[in-house]
């Protein structure tokens, strides 16, 4: 694994979860990123094992997709941790409004948790023993962060920037903008002195460059046919529903499409209502080809399974 500060230890996650990020000084256990609701129980696990029978302290979360935010209300239970969220969900967080908090949107679940205060951009957190500037994220999520520590040349980037991509930029499927402000985000990290990233997904890595030009033409890439960016979305949203419940009927898959309004929306980019089911069928035969993530069982292909793959849609 890439050098980190020893006040650092990452846990890298499989599909369903962010990564985890615990950094230990003597004065602060602090957790960045939780997990899905359905690996909290690992999450807590790891945790228990890297803290021994000291308590954790605080949970930093960079933004409330339910893939970042799922353990929250575990380690809340086993510890009486302070949890710092985005400012701009505070009120969504307080109201527990999933609809807002687009856990629902996604068709995904999030068990409610609490908050005891809120960072920006502009803030400074000490963790591990170092200083780190929080930095907005907006364009895979309106309200997402970064942390960075200058000291160690350290970003912590959740979604906004992988070794390989970045996240779904979920504000277009909803007329809002979000590739421009990618865009500035890869810019602003460009402009970092950064060794190291620790990405929301995947291991850290010190090829920080050519994971930008990666970016960089992704970004042109999907702005070029915002469609692109819509099927992305359907395919991942799926092959997240599929790990996270092992199998699925079409019908019951299909049906998704009208329950979560992410969902709904990309499928509506692509295709007229009454062809969203060979639009779906198309997609899932393309994520079953080869070695993909999903595999369809039946003759008439009515029952979609998961694979035990890590490979990203």
């Amino acid at each position: 694994m890439t050098a980190l500060p020893e006040s650092i230890r990452v846990f890298e996650r499989g599909w369903l979860s962010s990564n985890n990020v615990l950094l230990v000084d003597d004065q602060c256990a602090a957790i960045v990123d939780t997990g899905y609701a359905t690996h909290a129980t690992q999450t807590l696990a790891l945790v228990r094992q890297a803290l021994g029978a000291r308590p954790l302290d605080l949970i930093v979360n960079t933004h409330l997709h339910s893939d970042h935010c799922g353990g929250n209300a575990l380690l809340q239970s086993a510890w009486p941790c302070r949890t710092l969220i985005p400012a701009s969900d505070a009120a969504a967080v307080r109201d527990w409004d999933e609809a807002r908090l687009t856990f629902r949107a996604t068709g995904q679940t999030c068990e409610r948790f609490g908050l005891t205060g809120t960072i920006a951009p502009g803030a400074t957190l000490r963790m591990g023993a170092l200083d780190w500037q929080v930095l907005g994220a907006p364009g895979h999520d309106p309200h997402s962060l970064m942390l960075y520590c200058a000291e160690e040349r350290v970003l912590i980037s959740a979604d906004a920037l992988w070794e390989n991509g970045f996240g779904v930029i979920f504000p277009e499927l909803e007329d809002e903008s979000g590739f421009a402000e990618e865009q500035a985000v890869l810019e602003a990290i460009a402009a970092l002195d950064v060794r190291v990233v620790i990405p929301g997904h995947g291991a850290p890595f010190t090829n920080v460059g050519q994971a930008l030009e990666r970016a960089f033409s992704r970004v042109a890439w999907l702005r070029a046919d915002p469609s692109r960016n819509a099927k992305n979305a359907l395919k991942v949203l799926i092959v997240f529903k599929l790990l996270e419940v092992r199998a699925m009927n079409f019908a019951t898959l299909l049906h998704m499409l009208d329950e979560a309004t992410v969902m709904r929306a990309a499928a509506s980019m692509l295709k007229p209502r009454e062809a969203w089911p060979a639009l779906l069928k198309g997609i899932v035969e393309e994520l079953a080809a080869g070695n993909g993530p999903l595999s369809v069982e039946g003759a008439d292909g009515a029952r979609i399974v998961a694979r035990d793959a890590t490979q990203r849609a």
